[in-house]
C-alpha cells in the first residue's frame, strides 16, 4: 500500500454533524472500501481562509494520514468533488510503500508534531493575553500623563494669572 496524506476544507456553517460525516465518509471509503489503514486523523477546528474561498472567509479544517492502495485516493477525491460541503482539499502521496514498523514510527511522529503544535498555541495565547494587558496598562498611563498634563496647565495659569496681578 501507499503512504497518503489529505487534508481537507469544509464549510464551516455544516455543523458538527456535517463535519463528522465527511470525515467518517473519507475514512470509511480509505478503510471499508479498499481496505487501507488510517495512521492519523486530526480535526484541526475552524480557521481563518487567507482568502473567500465559494464566498467563505473560513474553514473547518481536517487531516488524515493514511496507507491505502491508489483507487481509495481516486475515489475519496471523487466524493469530495461531488460534496458541496467540501470548499478545498489536498492529497499528497509520501511515500510509494509503507509497512506496519513505518506506519508506527509515522504515528509517533505526528504525536510529536501535534504536541509541538499544541505548545507553539499555548504560547502564542498567552503572548497575545500578556500584550492585550500590556496595552491598557500604557493606556491607563496615557491618560495619568493627560491628567498630569492638564493639572499642569491649570497650575501654570494659576501662576501666570498671580503674577500678572
Amino acid at each position: 500500500m501507499r503512504h497518503y496524506e489529505t487534508t481537507c476544507v469544509l464549510r464551516p456553517n455544516l455543523g458538527e454533524a456535517g463535519f463528522t460525516e465527511v470525515i467518517e465518509r473519507c475514512t470509511g471509503t480509505v478503510t471499508g472500501t479498499f481496505g487501507g489503514t488510517v495512521i492519523a486523523l486530526e480535526r484541526i477546528g475552524l480557521r481563518k481562509l487567507a482568502y473567500m474561498i465559494k464566498k467563505e472567509s473560513q474553514g473547518y479544517y481536517f487531516y488524515l494520514n493514511y496507507a491505502a492502495p491508489a483507487e481509495a485516493v481516486a475515489e475519496v477525491e471523487r466524493v469530495f468533488r461531488i460534496d458541496d460541503g467540501v470548499l478545498r482539499y489536498l492529497t499528497v502521496k509520501l511515500a510509494d510503500s509503507i509497512d506496519e514498523a513505518g506506519m508506527e514510527a509515522e504515528r509517533q511522529r505526528l504525536e510529536k508534531v501535534r504536541a509541538a503544535r499544541i505548545a507553539r498555541d499555548a504560547a502564542e495565547a498567552e503572548e497575545e493575553a500578556q500584550s492585550r494587558g500590556r496595552r491598557r496598562d500604557e493606556s491607563g498611563s496615557a491618560d495619568r500623563r493627560t491628567a498630569d498634563t492638564q493639572e499642569d496647565d491649570g497650575e501654570d495659569a494659576a501662576q501666570a494669572a498671580e503674577a500678572a496681578e
